[in-house]
């Protein structure tokens, strides 16, 4: 649970002027797995911040009003100073960590003081999750721990990429974990726009996964709101599906890009940029000189009319921007977190094979 002086702590930032709310930290490039809509794999590289620039890093980050911020890679379990780097950042922010399943449970003391642990599944088919995640075992795993971070008691949940791969079983899929008290938050598959000059690339594109069943798409979005009336841990919010509706059918776009206005992007060397397909335009240590500069405000008008992308999660702190949106989500967090908490042991995951 969030303590006291933690809220207040996040309160406080959040009625901070020109301040930007929320922060993704791809904290190393390194990744174990081989999945088939990721370059990141592809792309792996040694070099990342050590752990006092991390540390400076954060500093920095809640200065500027940051009051979430999720790390992910890359792999973050992959670093050998993720403990120190989640313990830090556990005391400032409301912080999420991404693992695919591999390395949680070799990693539950690091991840104890953490508010959320999402790891990445997409079916409940486990011979179709280790052909998606490209390693064999791979959906044991992350069944495996799901079911010991759970009785733990360390906030965990599921979050999987919907695509045309489990279009057709999302609904299926949310209500199998809802109903064990596991939360599932959710991606949408996208692929990246040819760019020059962007910190680095995540989408790849593969036929497989583009969603070609706009129509189907939409159908599941009102299914999971109308399952947001029954279960208390599906975590995403109204206003971003029927975004995500409104675009499957008519490719119209229900919100303007916040992209270092509300959220920004952290990479392995402490490079910034707005999204990690623009191109970096400071480093994190030089954040407090230009974060009001009029580069950065015409960039941000720039940014505001771009529609390269639909990321799901660019949708969602784009849709959720300002005082208002950080509080509503403060609060849904805050609410999902008291009744997960309360239930963490009521149930377990049987092992299932599809």
């Amino acid at each position: 649970m969030i303590s006291a002086s933690k809220a207040l702590s996040l309160l406080r930032r959040l009625l901070k002027r020109g301040g930007v709310s929320h922060a993704q930290w791809m904290l190393t490039r390194r990744c174990n797995y081989r999945c088939r809509g990721c370059n990141v794999w592809g792309d792996q590289e040694e070099s990342e911040l050590s752990t006092d620039e991390v540390f400076r890093g954060l500093d920095i980050l809640r200065d500027l009003g940051v009051i979430e911020i999720v790390f992910s890679g890359g792999n973050p379990l992959l670093r050998e100073d993720i403990g120190e780097i989640l313990d830090y950042a556990s005391e400032r922010f409301i912080t999420t960590v991404y693992d695919n399943g591999s390395l949680a449970v070799h990693k539950m003391d690091a991840l104890r003081n953490v508010d959320f642990v999402a790891i990445s599944l997409d079916t409940l088919d486990e011979k179709k999750n280790d052909y998606l995640k490209g390693v064999n075992g791979a959906w044991k795993a992350a069944m495996n721990a799901v079911e010991k971070l759970k009785a733990e008691g360390i906030p965990v949940g599921v979050s999987p990429t919907i695509s045309q791969v489990n279009l057709y079983e999302i609904i299926d899929f949310t209500k199998y974990f809802a109903d064990r008290n596991v939360p599932v938050w959710y991606c949408l598959y996208w692929y990246d726009y040819p760019f020059k000059d962007g910190m680095f690339s995540i989408g790849k594109r593969n036929s497989e996964y583009e969603i070609i069943d706009r129509k189907e798409l939409a159908r599941v979005c009102t299914a999971i709101m109308d399952l947001k009336r029954q279960y208390d841990n599906i975590y995403i919010t109204d206003k971003a599906l029927e975004a995500v509706k409104e675009l499957a059918l008519t490719g119209r776009r229900l919100w303007r890009c916040k992209a270092l206005t509300d959220f920004l992007v952290v990479d392995h060397k402490g490079r910034v940029a707005g999204c990690h397909s623009r191109e970096p335009v400071a480093s994190i240590f030089e954040l407090p000189a230009v974060w009001r500069s009029r580069r950065f405000k015409e960039l941000r008008r720039k940014y505001s009319e771009c529609t390269n992308c639909a990321y799901l999660c660019y949708i969602f702190y784009s849709l959720h921007a300002g005082l208002l949106g950080s509080l509503g989500i403060i609060k849904e967090q805050w609410r999902n977190m008291k009744h997960y908490v309360e239930n963490v042991r009521s149930s377990s995951i049987p092992n299932r094979r599809s």
